[in-house]
């Protein structure tokens, strides 16, 4: 059986492959910590010092090559040592959305891969709108909870899994004791690939929504359901539809991206040794 057979028949068993593999590639038995890095964040994986393995994703099984800008579909390993504390950290390096039309078990196999690899934390990234008129392009928010309308989970079957603390409020209590201006929020998955109208904006400000992307959330469920703590950082790259006029687009989410990489790759490296 092919790697993407093995994917979609018993994505389990791919990602327990892939971690395999990986091991194997990086001489590197384990890792305690994974990032998902989302559009122009790579800045933020480079502030953590210099990878002590890298590889394109690709290559390994499940994997497929990176379809969207910002995404260098690298994986890479970098050994994090602070406060006396050596941790390994397993950073992807871009993801695969739900638009991209290969189904759920693609969009979730990174962070399967990762908790097979031994990872007990996963840090998500992403690059979003900002609903909330308070949010400014270029800050970082913490996500609190999230709405999903893209009614597309990564479980089957009779799965029931308690989603109240999907979001580590542990986790994100640390990352606040490190930066009081951390903002909270509560973020929307839209599958896109379009934007948002102003009417679903206006809907999702209604829903008590205060971000809205097209990623994260079922990695988060993924993740969570098999036992790791998930934090979830939005960054807002641009005034979501309606709120300033101005039309949308993806050149300006690299860009605001790239420029607050490197004060939260500077706030991860300080903070992920208290995350184990």
């Amino acid at each position: 059986m092919s790697a993407t057979d093995l994917l979609y028949s018993d994505p389990l068993a791919a990602a327990t492959h892939a971690a395999a593999e990986l091991a194997k590639r990086s001489d590197i038995p384990h890792h305690d910590i994974a990032l998902v890095m989302g559009s122009g964040w790579v800045g933020a994986a480079d502030a953590l010092g210099t990878p002590t393995f890298e590889c394109d994703a690709h290559e390994l099984p499940g994997f497929s090559a990176p379809a969207v800008e910002g995404h260098s579909g690298k994986v890479r390993s970098y050994l994090i040592s602070e406060n006396g504390k050596n941790i390994r950290a397993l950073v992807f390096l871009g993801r695969t959305h739900l638009y991209e039309g290969k189904g759920v078990e693609p969009v979730v196999h990174g962070v399967r891969t990762a908790v097979q690899a031994g990872c007990k934390v996963v840090i998500l990234t992403n690059a979003c709108g900002g609903i909330n008129r308070d949010y400014s392009v270029g800050q970082p928010v913490l996500i609190r909870d999230h709405i999903s309308l893209t009614a597309v989970s990564p479980l089957s079957g009779a799965t029931f899994v308690d989603l109240t603390d999907l979001y580590s409020k542990r986790i994100r209590s640390i990352m606040k004791s490190a930066d009081s201006t951390l903002a909270e929020g509560v973020y929307v998955h839209w599958r896109g690939p379009t934007y948002e109208t102003p009417a679903e904006i206006a809907m999702m400000r209604t829903m008590g929504a205060d971000l809205v992307g097209m990623s994260t959330v079922p990695e988060a469920i993924a993740a969570h359901a098999l036992g790791a703590e998930v934090l979830g950082i939005s960054l807002v790259t641009n005034a979501a539809a309606g709120i300033t006029g101005e039309k949308l687009n993806h050149e300006e989410v690299i860009a605001a991206g790239k420029a607050a990489a490197s004060r939260m790759g500077a706030l991860l490296k300080q903070t992920i040794p208290q995350l184990i």
